[in-house]
């Protein structure tokens, strides 16, 4: 019997979809995470915790964070995909 799925196409079932949100929605997440604002740069905001994680927001108006770049902003921040859904 062949398998329903190849073990490649299940573990990208297990991957968690990345939502979209607005920067404001992703400041506030990563605040609850231990960031604090350290400064701003035109439209890109600095946030950093205490252990010297770094997390650079881009801020556009009325423009969502691309999937890309949350990703690259949760990898930088060492937040897995699942904790931020969890605070959605």
């Amino acid at each position: 019997m062949k398998p329903l799925l190849s073990q490649r196409q299940f573990l990208k079932s297990l991957m968690s979809k990345l939502p979209v949100i607005k920067p404001k929605e992703l400041i506030k997440i990563l605040k609850n995470f231990g960031f604090v604002e350290h400064r701003q740069k035109g439209s890109h905001l600095i946030l950093k915790r205490s252990d010297g994680q770094r997390a650079v927001i881009p801020i556009h108006q009325g423009r969502d964070i691309p999937t890309g770049t949350l990703r690259s902003i949760l990898n930088d921040a060492d937040i897995p995909v699942d904790e931020l859904i969890k605070y959605l």
